[in-house]
C-alpha cells in the first residue's frame, strides 16, 4: 500500500509540473500577443508630415497644433507629427518632401506654395494641405480650380495681389507725403515672391508710387539692403510674404526702426516683434481651416472633395510705440480704421 500510495504521489507531481509548465507558456504566449497587439495599435495612430520652407522657429505649426487639438487630437496619444524644416534653404525642400512619403505619413501638411509644390512633385497619393503663402494655387499647378481641386491637394490660399496693394495704400495715407518705397523681397523665394513683386509692382503704379527692389535672399544681407534702401531715397518699406522674413522678423523691425523707415508687414508676429503695422488675413484662420481640412481627409474625405478656401477676415494692427521711436504722427483717420492699437 505504501509502494502505490507514493507512485501516486509521483504520478500526480509530475501532472502537476506538466501544468504548471504549460501555464507559464500560455502566460507567456498570451503576455507576447498583449504586446504584439498594443504594438499595432501604437502603430495604427495617424501620422502627420510637416514640411516648412523656413526654421523650427515659426508659429504656424503651434497654430495648427492648437486648432488641432480643440478637434481632439493629443499629439502621442491619437495623432503623430513628423516635422521636417528646410531653414529657408529651398532647394531642400525636394529632399525633405521625399523623406516625408518615404515614411508613409497619412497627411502632408505645409505652410507655403514651394514646400506644397515639393510635395506634390513627391506623391501623387498621400493627401496634402496647403496654407499660408500661397498666393494662386490654380497658376502655379497645384489645383484645378479652387471649387474642384483635382488630385491630391486641397488648402487655403491667401489673396495676394488684393493685399498687396491694401498694404502699399494703408501705407501712402500713414505717411504724408509718400512717394517712394523699398519693398523688401526674397529672388530666390520661388513663385509666390516673385509674385508679390509683380503685385507690388502694379499696386504702386495705380497708387502713383515708386518702388526700390529691396532684394535679400540670405539672412546676412539684410544690414547692406537696408543702407542701400536709404541710399535710394526710400521714406517707407513694404514687407512682402516669404519664409525668410518670417524667420527674421525681429531683425527687419529693429532695422526699420534704426534706418527710421515706416514699414508695413503682411503678419501682426511683426508687428508684435517692434515693428510699425500690418494688415493681412487673420492668423488664427488658415491654422482653423488647414485642422478641419486634416480633420475631415483623416475622417475619409478625399482632397479633391475639399474646395480650397479663401480668407474672410482681415486684421490692421499699428503699433503706436514703433510710430513714437521713428517719429512718425499717424493720422487720426487711418489710427480709426485699426482693428487693434499696440501703445
Amino acid at each position: 500500500m505504501e509502494r502505490v500510495s507514493i507512485d501516486c504521489f509521483d504520478i500526480n507531481l509530475k501532472s502537476a509540473l506538466r501544468n504548471l509548465k504549460s501555464a507559464i507558456l500560455l502566460g507567456a504566449l498570451l503576455f507576447a500577443l498583449c504586446l504584439h497587439a498594443e504594438a499595432q495599435q501604437q502603430s495604427k495612430i495617424p501620422k502627420i508630415g510637416w514640411l516648412s520652407p523656413g526654421s523650427v522657429a515659426t508659429t504656424r505649426i503651434e497654430l495648427f497644433l492648437r486648432e488641432f487639438r480643440k478637434l481632439g487630437y493629443v499629439e502621442g496619444k491619437n495623432i503623430a507629427i513628423e516635422a521636417r524644416y528646410a531653414e529657408d534653404k529651398l532647394d531642400r525642400l525636394p529632399s525633405l518632401a521625399d523623406e516625408l512619403v518615404r515614411l508613409k505619413v497619412d497627411v502632408l501638411l505645409t505652410p507655403g506654395g514651394n514646400g506644397a509644390l515639393a510635395l506634390k512633385n513627391a506623391t501623387r497619393t498621400i493627401p496634402i494641405v496647403f496654407f499660408g503663402a500661397v498666393s494662386d494655387p490654380v497658376e502655379i499647378g497645384l489645383v484645378d480650380s479652387l471649387a474642384r481641386p483635382g488630385g491630391n491637394v486641397t488648402g487655403f490660399t491667401t489673396i495676394s495681389a488684393v493685399l498687396v496693394g491694401k498694404r502699399l495704400e494703408l501705407l501712402k495715407e500713414s505717411v504724408p507725403k509718400l512717394s517712394r518705397v523699398a519693398v523688401l523681397w526674397n529672388p530666390k523665394g520661388g513663385q509666390g515672391a516673385e509674385q508679390a513683386w509683380k503685385d507690388s509692382q502694379l499696386a504702386a503704379r495705380e497708387l502713383g508710387l515708386q518702388l526700390h527692389s529691396m532684394e535679400v535672399s540670405g539672412a546676412d544681407k539684410y544690414e547692406g539692403a537696408f543702407k542701400e534702401a536709404t541710399k535710394a531715397r526710400s521714406s517707407a518699406l513694404a514687407v512682402t510674404q516669404h519664409a525668410l522674413a518670417s524667420s527674421n522678423q525681429k531683425r527687419i523691425a529693429n532695422l526699420a526702426a534704426k534706418n527710421r523707415l515706416p514699414a508695413m508687414y503682411y503678419r501682426v508676429d511683426f508687428v508684435e516683434s517692434g515693428g510699425l503695422m500690418s494688415y493681412g488675413a487673420d492668423e488664427e484662420e488658415p491654422s482653423k481651416r488647414a485642422a478641419s481640412m486634416v480633420d475631415k481627409i483623416l475622417k475619409g474625405t478625399k482632397p479633391a472633395d475639399i474646395p480650397v478656401e479663401q480668407p474672410i477676415k482681415f486684421e490692421f494692427v499699428i503699433n503706436l510705440k514703433a510710430a513714437k521711436q521713428i517719429g512718425l504722427t499717424i493720422p487720426p483717420n487711418v489710427l480709426a480704421r485699426a482693428d487693434r492699437v499696440i501703445r
